[in-house]
């Protein structure tokens, strides 16, 4: 897992390296995929329930689940969200990123910071000891400090042969589906950590494709996400270089 979550944060360093305008999504999709085939891994999503692509390329008040195009050029001041996931020698890595195309507004990088700081927020949380609704706790308590809202109905995951595996991990503790999120974290365990982070309200709409997923409201979205390791100490992040 460690192997494929490097394949999977050299691909998001990739993207951050050709988010630019006049980029189709199409484009950052060939070059992921192009990428994780080099590292001799697969693609996660890449047929996943039928999903068309190797890469989730979210754009604006697309929140997740948006399929790459090549009618969708990259304009300056969008923001564009980037999931991947790869499978190496059976095991999966999954991770997300916001990247913002040009330079980002203030209300833009306040969005996208928040966003990281409740990751960060589960991830210090995600340790053997605790519980499941310590790290969901910790990321609904940053987000709505900040004013904004998590994305209702959408969750993070648990991962390792298969890319969602139990537990589920919704990001706030009202949307745990009446099921009290209590797992108690042992050293092994591994997760995917993702909140989805909405300005207004955090109500869902899935457009006609079926999988691109919007704020109803038509508010911006950020969203960020790392696969961790439980351990006897702080979590270890396997999705970053």
């Amino acid at each position: 897992m460690r192997q494929a979550g490097h394949i999977v944060a050299e691909v998001l360093a990739l993207m951050g390296d050709r988010v630019k305008p006049g980029v189709t999504t199409a484009e950052l999709n060939a070059a992921a995929d192009a990428l994780i085939r080099k590292r001799g891994a697969a693609p996660s999503f890449k047929g996943y329930h039928g999903f068309p692509a190797s890469i989730c390329a979210s754009v604006n008040t697309e929140v997740v689940h948006g399929i790459p195009s090549k009618k969708r050029a990259l304009r300056e001041g969008d923001l564009i969200s980037v999931d991947v996931g790869a499978i190496y020698k059976g095991y999966h890595g999954d991770a997300a990123m916001t990247y913002c195309v040009g330079v980002p507004t203030p209300e833009q990088q306040r969005l996208m910071d928040v966003t990281q700081q409740s990751l960060r927020a589960g991830i210090v949380q995600a340790r053997a000891g605790n519980r499941l609704w310590d790290i969901i706790r910790a990321i609904e308590t940053t987000v709505h400090a900040a004013g904004y809202d998590v994305l209702r109905n959408y969750q993070g995951h648990g991962i390792g042969r298969e890319m969602h595996e139990d537990p589920g991990i919704p990001n706030s503790l009202s949307d745990s589906r009446g099921r009290p999120p209590n797992l108690l974290l042992r050293p092994g365990i591994t997760l995917a950590i993702e909140p989805m982070v909405v300005m207004g309200s955090g109500e869902p709409r899935v457009l006609s494709d079926n999988w691109t997923v919007v704020s109803a409201d038509g508010t911006l979205s950020a969203h960020f996400e790392h696969t961790i390791a439980i351990t006897n100490g702080e979590a270890e992040i396997l999705t970053k270089l």
